[in-house]
Protein backbone atom coordinates (compact mmCIF):
# COMPACT_ATOMS: atom_id res chain seq x y z
CA UNK A 1 0.00 0.00 0.00
CA UNK A 2 1.29 3.44 -0.89
CA UNK A 3 0.71 6.05 1.72
CA UNK A 4 1.79 9.58 1.18
CA UNK A 5 2.33 12.09 3.93
CA UNK A 6 2.41 15.78 3.09
CA UNK A 7 3.64 18.56 5.35
CA UNK A 8 1.40 21.37 6.52
CA UNK A 9 1.99 24.57 8.45
CA UNK A 10 1.26 24.65 12.19
CA UNK A 11 -0.52 27.00 14.54
CA UNK A 12 -2.08 26.91 17.98
CA UNK A 13 -5.67 25.72 17.74
CA UNK A 14 -8.38 25.24 20.33
CA UNK A 15 -8.89 21.75 21.67
CA UNK A 16 -5.51 20.28 20.77
CA UNK A 17 -3.89 21.17 24.11
CA UNK A 18 -6.62 19.97 26.45
CA UNK A 19 -5.13 16.58 27.41
CA UNK A 20 -3.29 16.70 30.72
CA UNK A 21 -1.01 13.93 31.93
CA UNK A 22 -2.67 11.53 34.40
CA UNK A 23 -0.92 11.21 37.76
CA UNK A 24 -2.83 8.16 39.06
CA UNK A 25 -4.02 4.89 37.60
CA UNK A 26 -7.62 6.05 37.92
CA UNK A 27 -6.89 9.19 35.88
CA UNK A 28 -5.53 7.14 32.97
CA UNK A 29 -9.00 5.65 32.47
CA UNK A 30 -7.31 2.25 32.21
CA UNK A 31 -7.84 -0.73 34.50
CA UNK A 32 -5.03 -1.57 36.94
CA UNK A 33 -4.95 -5.16 35.68
CA UNK A 34 -4.53 -3.95 32.09
CA UNK A 35 -1.60 -1.71 33.04
CA UNK A 36 -0.07 -4.54 35.04
CA UNK A 37 -0.21 -6.75 31.94
CA UNK A 38 1.23 -3.96 29.77
CA UNK A 39 4.25 -3.39 32.04
CA UNK A 40 4.69 -7.16 32.41
CA UNK A 41 4.91 -7.47 28.61
CA UNK A 42 7.54 -4.73 28.52
CA UNK A 43 9.54 -6.46 31.26
CA UNK A 44 9.21 -9.77 29.43
CA UNK A 45 10.60 -8.22 26.22
CA UNK A 46 13.43 -6.21 27.84
CA UNK A 47 14.33 -8.21 30.91
CA UNK A 48 15.07 -5.81 33.76
CA UNK A 49 13.91 -2.18 33.66
CA UNK A 50 13.99 0.61 36.21
CA UNK A 51 11.10 2.95 36.99
CA UNK A 52 12.42 5.65 34.64
CA UNK A 53 12.66 3.20 31.73
CA UNK A 54 9.19 1.83 32.40
CA UNK A 55 7.85 5.37 32.56
CA UNK A 56 9.44 6.28 29.21
CA UNK A 57 8.32 3.06 27.55
CA UNK A 58 4.72 3.38 28.70
CA UNK A 59 4.49 7.21 28.60
CA UNK A 60 2.99 7.07 32.08
CA UNK A 61 3.92 9.32 34.98
CA UNK A 62 6.35 7.88 37.50
CA UNK A 63 3.65 7.87 40.16
CA UNK A 64 1.43 5.68 37.95
CA UNK A 65 4.26 3.27 37.11
CA UNK A 66 5.19 2.99 40.78
CA UNK A 67 1.58 2.19 41.67
CA UNK A 68 1.45 -0.55 39.02
CA UNK A 69 4.82 -2.00 40.01
CA UNK A 70 3.76 -2.18 43.64
CA UNK A 71 0.71 -4.13 42.52
CA UNK A 72 2.92 -6.52 40.52
CA UNK A 73 5.12 -7.06 43.57
CA UNK A 74 2.11 -7.70 45.80
CA UNK A 75 0.83 -10.24 43.26
CA UNK A 76 4.19 -11.98 43.14
CA UNK A 77 4.61 -11.19 39.44
CA UNK A 78 7.62 -8.87 39.73
CA UNK A 79 10.50 -8.34 42.11
CA UNK A 80 13.06 -5.63 42.78
CA UNK A 81 16.46 -6.25 41.18
CA UNK A 82 18.46 -3.48 42.80
CA UNK A 83 18.74 0.20 41.84
CA UNK A 84 19.35 1.78 38.43
CA UNK A 85 19.89 5.34 37.17
CA UNK A 86 19.51 8.03 39.82
CA UNK A 87 18.72 5.34 42.37
CA UNK A 88 15.50 4.22 40.64
CA UNK A 89 14.40 0.71 41.54
CA UNK A 90 14.92 -1.94 38.88
CA UNK A 91 12.23 -4.56 38.32
CA UNK A 92 12.21 -8.00 36.76
CA UNK A 93 9.54 -10.68 36.38
CA UNK A 94 9.21 -13.72 38.58
CA UNK A 95 8.37 -17.12 37.11
CA UNK A 96 4.73 -16.35 37.81
CA UNK A 97 5.13 -12.97 36.15
CA UNK A 98 6.69 -14.46 33.01
CA UNK A 99 3.83 -16.92 32.68
CA UNK A 100 1.34 -14.08 33.10
CA UNK A 101 3.17 -11.95 30.52
CA UNK A 102 3.10 -14.79 27.97
CA UNK A 103 -0.60 -15.23 28.57
CA UNK A 104 -1.16 -11.48 28.14
CA UNK A 105 0.86 -11.45 24.89
CA UNK A 106 -1.34 -14.25 23.57
CA UNK A 107 -4.43 -12.13 24.20
CA UNK A 108 -2.96 -8.90 22.86
CA UNK A 109 0.58 -8.55 21.51
CA UNK A 110 0.75 -4.78 21.95
CA UNK A 111 3.48 -3.81 24.42
CA UNK A 112 4.13 -0.15 23.59
CA UNK A 113 3.01 3.20 24.96
CA UNK A 114 -0.07 2.93 27.15
CA UNK A 115 -3.23 3.41 25.07
CA UNK A 116 -5.95 5.96 25.68
CA UNK A 117 -9.55 4.93 26.16
CA UNK A 118 -11.97 5.00 23.25
CA UNK A 119 -14.06 7.63 25.07
CA UNK A 120 -11.02 9.86 25.56
CA UNK A 121 -10.03 9.50 21.91
CA UNK A 122 -13.56 10.32 20.78
CA UNK A 123 -13.60 13.51 22.86
CA UNK A 124 -10.17 14.56 21.59
CA UNK A 125 -11.03 13.88 17.93
CA UNK A 126 -14.20 15.95 18.30
CA UNK A 127 -12.30 18.78 20.03
CA UNK A 128 -9.88 19.09 17.10
CA UNK A 129 -12.41 18.43 14.33
CA UNK A 130 -11.97 19.86 10.85
CA UNK A 131 -15.27 21.71 11.26
CA UNK A 132 -13.66 23.87 13.94
CA UNK A 133 -11.28 25.36 11.38
CA UNK A 134 -11.73 26.62 7.86
CA UNK A 135 -10.06 28.16 4.84
CA UNK A 136 -11.08 31.60 3.60
CA UNK A 137 -10.49 32.88 0.08
CA UNK A 138 -7.39 34.90 0.94
CA UNK A 139 -5.69 31.94 2.57
CA UNK A 140 -6.60 29.58 -0.28
CA UNK A 141 -5.17 31.91 -2.92
CA UNK A 142 -2.05 32.51 -0.84
CA UNK A 143 -1.45 28.77 -0.46
CA UNK A 144 -1.63 28.28 -4.26
CA UNK A 145 0.26 31.43 -5.24
CA UNK A 146 3.08 29.33 -6.74
CA UNK A 147 0.71 26.99 -8.60
CA UNK A 148 -0.66 27.47 -12.11
CA UNK A 149 -4.40 27.12 -11.57
CA UNK A 150 -7.38 29.18 -12.70
CA UNK A 151 -9.12 31.47 -10.23
CA UNK A 152 -12.44 29.80 -11.01
CA UNK A 153 -11.13 26.35 -10.15
CA UNK A 154 -9.48 27.63 -6.98
CA UNK A 155 -12.75 29.22 -5.91
CA UNK A 156 -14.45 25.84 -6.26
CA UNK A 157 -11.80 23.95 -4.29
CA UNK A 158 -11.65 26.48 -1.46
CA UNK A 159 -15.32 26.29 -0.39
CA UNK A 160 -15.23 22.50 -0.79
CA UNK A 161 -12.39 22.15 1.70
CA UNK A 162 -13.84 24.83 3.97
CA UNK A 163 -17.09 22.88 4.19
CA UNK A 164 -15.41 19.62 5.21
CA UNK A 165 -17.67 17.76 2.76
CA UNK A 166 -16.44 15.15 0.30
CA UNK A 167 -15.34 16.36 -3.12
CA UNK A 168 -15.14 14.61 -6.48
CA UNK A 169 -12.33 15.77 -8.80
CA UNK A 170 -12.65 14.48 -12.36
CA UNK A 171 -11.31 15.18 -15.82
CA UNK A 172 -8.95 13.83 -18.47
CA UNK A 173 -5.68 12.17 -17.43
CA UNK A 174 -2.91 14.70 -16.90
CA UNK A 175 -5.13 17.67 -16.05
CA UNK A 176 -3.55 17.99 -12.60
CA UNK A 177 -6.14 16.35 -10.35
CA UNK A 178 -3.66 14.29 -8.34
CA UNK A 179 -1.19 17.16 -8.05
CA UNK A 180 -3.81 19.63 -6.86
CA UNK A 181 -5.51 17.18 -4.49
CA UNK A 182 -2.20 16.62 -2.73
CA UNK A 183 -1.56 20.34 -2.57
CA UNK A 184 -4.90 20.84 -0.81
CA UNK A 185 -3.09 19.55 2.26
CA UNK A 186 -1.44 22.98 2.45
CA UNK A 187 -4.80 24.25 3.65
CA UNK A 188 -5.05 21.81 6.55
CA UNK A 189 -4.48 24.18 9.46
CA UNK A 190 -2.84 23.70 12.80
CA UNK A 191 -1.90 20.53 14.56
CA UNK A 192 -3.62 17.60 16.24
CA UNK A 193 -2.96 15.05 18.95
CA UNK A 194 -2.79 11.45 17.77
CA UNK A 195 -2.72 8.60 20.32
CA UNK A 196 -0.14 5.86 20.01
CA UNK A 197 -2.97 3.39 20.58
CA UNK A 198 -6.64 3.24 21.55
CA UNK A 199 -7.98 0.66 23.99
CA UNK A 200 -11.11 -1.09 22.69
CA UNK A 201 -12.65 -3.97 24.65
CA UNK A 202 -9.32 -4.83 26.23
CA UNK A 203 -7.42 -4.72 22.91
CA UNK A 204 -4.94 -2.01 21.95
CA UNK A 205 -5.62 -0.62 18.48
CA UNK A 206 -2.37 0.87 17.18
CA UNK A 207 -3.16 4.31 15.76
CA UNK A 208 -0.03 6.47 15.42
CA UNK A 209 1.78 5.59 12.20
CA UNK A 210 5.07 7.34 11.29
CA UNK A 211 4.31 6.67 7.61
CA UNK A 212 1.16 8.79 7.92
CA UNK A 213 1.62 11.09 10.89
CA UNK A 214 4.34 13.70 10.99
CA UNK A 215 5.29 14.32 14.60
CA UNK A 216 6.17 17.90 15.51
CA UNK A 217 9.50 17.97 17.28
CA UNK A 218 12.07 20.57 18.22
CA UNK A 219 9.56 23.39 18.59
CA UNK A 220 9.91 23.93 22.33
CA UNK A 221 9.45 27.68 21.95
CA UNK A 222 6.07 27.44 20.23
CA UNK A 223 2.98 28.62 22.13
CA UNK A 224 1.48 25.14 22.04
CA UNK A 225 4.66 23.53 23.37
CA UNK A 226 4.64 25.95 26.32
CA UNK A 227 0.96 25.20 26.87
CA UNK A 228 1.70 21.47 26.94
CA UNK A 229 4.49 22.02 29.45
CA UNK A 230 2.29 24.11 31.70
CA UNK A 231 -0.61 21.65 31.51
CA UNK A 232 1.53 18.51 31.86
CA UNK A 233 0.69 17.23 28.36
CA UNK A 234 -0.21 13.53 28.23
CA UNK A 235 2.64 11.89 26.23
CA UNK A 236 0.35 9.01 25.24
CA UNK A 237 -0.62 11.44 22.46
CA UNK A 238 1.77 12.64 19.76
CA UNK A 239 1.63 16.22 18.52
CA UNK A 240 1.30 15.94 14.74
CA UNK A 241 0.51 18.00 11.70
CA UNK A 242 -2.93 17.22 10.35
CA UNK A 243 -2.51 14.04 8.31
CA UNK A 244 -2.97 13.76 4.57
CA UNK A 245 -3.18 10.18 3.36
CA UNK A 246 -3.10 9.33 -0.35
CA UNK A 247 -3.98 5.90 -1.72
CA UNK A 248 -4.67 4.81 -5.28
CA UNK A 249 -5.25 1.68 -7.32
CA UNK A 250 -3.90 -0.53 -4.52
CA UNK A 251 -6.84 0.31 -2.25
CA UNK A 252 -9.04 -2.61 -1.18
CA UNK A 253 -12.08 -2.76 1.08
CA UNK A 254 -10.00 -4.72 3.60
CA UNK A 255 -7.75 -1.70 4.10
CA UNK A 256 -10.76 0.21 5.43
CA UNK A 257 -11.24 -2.31 8.26
CA UNK A 258 -9.17 -3.02 11.36
CA UNK A 259 -6.01 -4.89 10.37
CA UNK A 260 -5.10 -7.80 12.64
CA UNK A 261 -1.65 -9.36 12.54
CA UNK A 262 -2.13 -12.98 13.60
CA UNK A 263 1.63 -13.44 14.11
CA UNK A 264 2.03 -10.55 16.58
CA UNK A 265 -1.57 -10.44 17.89
CA UNK A 266 -1.65 -6.68 17.27
CA UNK A 267 -4.57 -4.69 15.83
CA UNK A 268 -3.81 -1.76 13.49
CA UNK A 269 -6.14 1.15 12.73
CA UNK A 270 -7.60 1.26 9.21
CA UNK A 271 -6.73 3.92 6.68
CA UNK A 272 -9.55 6.35 7.48
CA UNK A 273 -8.95 6.21 11.24
CA UNK A 274 -5.29 7.13 10.73
CA UNK A 275 -6.46 10.00 8.50
CA UNK A 276 -8.91 11.29 11.12
CA UNK A 277 -8.86 15.08 11.66
CA UNK A 278 -7.19 15.39 8.27
CA UNK A 279 -7.58 14.44 4.60
CA UNK A 280 -7.92 11.16 2.73
CA UNK A 281 -7.34 11.24 -1.03
CA UNK A 282 -8.61 8.31 -3.10
CA UNK A 283 -6.61 8.71 -6.31
CA UNK A 284 -7.26 6.93 -9.62
CA UNK A 285 -10.81 6.08 -8.56
CA UNK A 286 -12.17 3.31 -10.76
CA UNK A 287 -8.85 1.46 -10.97
CA UNK A 288 -9.15 -0.28 -7.61
CA UNK A 289 -9.58 -4.05 -7.34
CA UNK A 290 -13.25 -3.59 -6.51
CA UNK A 291 -16.28 -1.93 -8.01
CA UNK A 292 -16.51 1.79 -7.19
CA UNK A 293 -20.00 1.30 -5.76
CA UNK A 294 -18.58 -1.12 -3.20
CA UNK A 295 -16.29 1.65 -2.00
CA UNK A 296 -19.04 4.25 -2.09
CA UNK A 297 -21.41 2.03 -0.13
CA UNK A 298 -18.70 1.65 2.51
CA UNK A 299 -18.64 5.45 2.91
CA UNK A 300 -22.38 6.21 2.97
CA UNK A 301 -22.87 5.95 6.74
CA UNK A 302 -19.58 7.65 7.73
CA UNK A 303 -20.15 10.55 5.31
CA UNK A 304 -23.67 11.23 6.57
CA UNK A 305 -23.36 10.47 10.28
CA UNK A 306 -19.71 11.56 10.79
CA UNK A 307 -18.82 8.32 12.57
CA UNK A 308 -17.67 4.90 11.46
CA UNK A 309 -18.26 1.36 12.71
CA UNK A 310 -15.31 -1.02 12.99
CA UNK A 311 -14.78 -4.58 14.22
CA UNK A 312 -11.94 -6.24 16.13
CA UNK A 313 -10.66 -9.71 15.29
CA UNK A 314 -12.83 -11.19 18.05
CA UNK A 315 -15.99 -9.73 16.50
CA UNK A 316 -16.28 -6.82 18.93
CA UNK A 317 -17.96 -3.84 17.18
CA UNK A 318 -17.19 -0.26 18.13
CA UNK A 319 -17.82 3.27 16.89
CA UNK A 320 -15.21 5.93 16.17
CA UNK A 321 -15.45 9.53 14.92
CA UNK A 322 -15.18 10.03 11.16
CA UNK A 323 -13.69 13.49 10.71
CA UNK A 324 -12.03 13.13 7.32
CA UNK A 325 -12.00 15.44 4.31
CA UNK A 326 -12.59 12.87 1.56
CA UNK A 327 -11.23 13.64 -1.90
CA UNK A 328 -12.08 11.32 -4.80
CA UNK A 329 -9.94 11.83 -7.91
CA UNK A 330 -10.72 10.08 -11.20
CA UNK A 331 -10.23 10.20 -14.96
CA UNK A 332 -13.75 8.83 -15.47
CA UNK A 333 -17.10 10.59 -15.61
CA UNK A 334 -18.86 10.56 -12.22
CA UNK A 335 -22.06 8.96 -13.57
CA UNK A 336 -20.05 6.02 -14.91
CA UNK A 337 -18.84 5.30 -11.38
CA UNK A 338 -21.77 6.02 -9.09
CA UNK A 339 -25.51 6.42 -9.23
CA UNK A 340 -27.15 9.85 -8.79
CA UNK A 341 -28.27 8.97 -5.25
CA UNK A 342 -24.68 8.63 -4.08
CA UNK A 343 -23.41 11.59 -6.09
CA UNK A 344 -25.92 13.79 -4.28
CA UNK A 345 -24.12 12.91 -1.06
CA UNK A 346 -20.88 14.33 -2.44
CA UNK A 347 -21.21 18.04 -2.05
CA UNK A 348 -18.71 19.12 -4.72
CA UNK A 349 -18.13 17.75 -8.22
CA UNK A 350 -15.23 19.70 -9.73
CA UNK A 351 -14.10 19.21 -13.32
CA UNK A 352 -10.47 19.76 -14.37
CA UNK A 353 -9.98 21.04 -17.94
CA UNK A 354 -6.93 21.38 -20.24
CA UNK A 355 -4.84 24.52 -19.88
CA UNK A 356 -5.03 27.78 -21.74
CA UNK A 357 -2.03 28.74 -23.91
CA UNK A 358 -0.91 31.28 -21.30
CA UNK A 359 -0.98 28.75 -18.44
CA UNK A 360 0.79 26.12 -20.54
CA UNK A 361 3.59 28.56 -21.37
CA UNK A 362 3.82 29.56 -17.71
CA UNK A 363 4.36 25.95 -16.63
CA UNK A 364 6.83 25.47 -19.51
CA UNK A 365 8.86 28.42 -18.20
CA UNK A 366 8.70 27.10 -14.63
CA UNK A 367 10.07 23.74 -15.76
CA UNK A 368 12.87 25.45 -17.67
CA UNK A 369 13.76 27.49 -14.58
CA UNK A 370 13.71 24.36 -12.43
CA UNK A 371 16.30 22.68 -14.70
CA UNK A 372 18.40 25.78 -15.26
CA UNK A 373 17.41 26.04 -18.93
CA UNK A 374 16.80 29.21 -20.90
CA UNK A 375 13.12 29.72 -21.70
CA UNK A 376 12.71 29.81 -25.51
CA UNK A 377 9.21 31.19 -26.04
CA UNK A 378 9.40 30.64 -29.81
CA UNK A 379 10.16 26.96 -29.33
CA UNK A 380 7.41 26.58 -26.72
CA UNK A 381 4.86 28.20 -29.06
CA UNK A 382 6.02 25.92 -31.85
CA UNK A 383 5.09 22.98 -29.62
CA UNK A 384 1.60 24.37 -29.25
CA UNK A 385 0.92 25.51 -32.83
CA UNK A 386 2.67 22.85 -34.88
CA UNK A 387 2.43 19.76 -32.71
CA UNK A 388 -0.35 20.02 -30.12
CA UNK A 389 -2.71 21.63 -32.63
CA UNK A 390 -1.84 19.37 -35.58
CA UNK A 391 -2.14 16.14 -33.60
CA UNK A 392 -5.10 17.40 -31.56
CA UNK A 393 -3.28 16.89 -28.24
CA UNK A 394 -4.81 18.98 -25.41
CA UNK A 395 -2.56 21.25 -23.37
CA UNK A 396 -2.13 19.41 -20.08
CA UNK A 397 -0.11 20.45 -17.02
CA UNK A 398 1.97 17.25 -17.15
CA UNK A 399 3.26 17.81 -20.68
CA UNK A 400 5.95 20.48 -20.05
CA UNK A 401 7.50 18.46 -17.21
CA UNK A 402 7.45 15.18 -19.11
CA UNK A 403 8.56 16.48 -22.51
CA UNK A 404 11.36 18.62 -21.11
CA UNK A 405 12.52 15.70 -18.96
CA UNK A 406 12.70 13.38 -21.96
CA UNK A 407 14.45 16.03 -24.07
CA UNK A 408 17.09 16.46 -21.36
CA UNK A 409 17.65 12.69 -21.28
CA UNK A 410 18.33 12.86 -25.03
CA UNK A 411 20.66 15.87 -24.75
CA UNK A 412 22.67 14.28 -21.94
CA UNK A 413 23.04 11.10 -23.98
CA UNK A 414 24.22 13.10 -27.00
CA UNK A 415 26.51 15.27 -24.88
CA UNK A 416 24.69 18.41 -26.08
CA UNK A 417 23.45 19.94 -22.80
CA UNK A 418 25.41 23.16 -23.34
CA UNK A 419 23.14 24.26 -26.16
CA UNK A 420 19.93 23.95 -24.15
CA UNK A 421 16.64 22.68 -25.52
CA UNK A 422 16.48 22.23 -29.27
CA UNK A 423 13.79 21.36 -31.77
CA UNK A 424 15.51 18.05 -32.51
CA UNK A 425 15.54 17.08 -28.84
CA UNK A 426 11.88 17.99 -28.41
CA UNK A 427 10.89 16.10 -31.59
CA UNK A 428 12.65 13.04 -30.15
CA UNK A 429 10.86 13.54 -26.81
CA UNK A 430 7.49 13.95 -28.57
CA UNK A 431 7.92 10.75 -30.57
CA UNK A 432 8.77 8.78 -27.44
CA UNK A 433 5.97 10.32 -25.41
CA UNK A 434 3.25 10.29 -28.09
CA UNK A 435 4.53 7.45 -30.25
CA UNK A 436 1.09 6.42 -31.39
CA UNK A 437 0.33 9.94 -32.64
CA UNK A 438 3.00 9.98 -35.31
CA UNK A 439 6.15 11.90 -36.15
CA UNK A 440 5.95 15.68 -35.58
CA UNK A 441 8.32 16.12 -38.51
CA UNK A 442 5.64 14.76 -40.84
CA UNK A 443 2.07 15.72 -41.57
CA UNK A 444 -0.57 14.21 -39.33
CA UNK A 445 -2.50 11.34 -40.84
Amino acid sequence: MTLSLIKQDTSLESGSGRVSRPSTVAETGLDLLYLADLLSKQLYEHGVLDLHQLSRGSALAGSVVEEVCNFLRDEGRAEVRGAGERGALRFGLTDRGRAGALEALGRDGYAGVAPVTLDDYTRQAQAQAMSAVGADRERVHEAFADTVITVGLLDQLGPALHSGRAMFLYGDPGTGKSFISRRLSRLLPGEVLVPYAILVAGKALRCFDPAVHEAIEGEDDSPLARLYLENGHDPRYVRCRRPCVVTGGELTLGMLEVQYDAATHIHHAPLQLRANNGMLVIDDLGRQRMEPMELFNRWIVPMEERHDYLTLSNGQHFRVPFDVALVFSTNLEPLSLADPAFLRRIGYKIRFEPLSRYDYLTIWQQECDKHGLAFDEVLANLMIDEWHAVFDVPLLPCHPRDLIGLAMDYLRYQGQMEGGLSRDALEWAWQNYFGELGDPGREAS
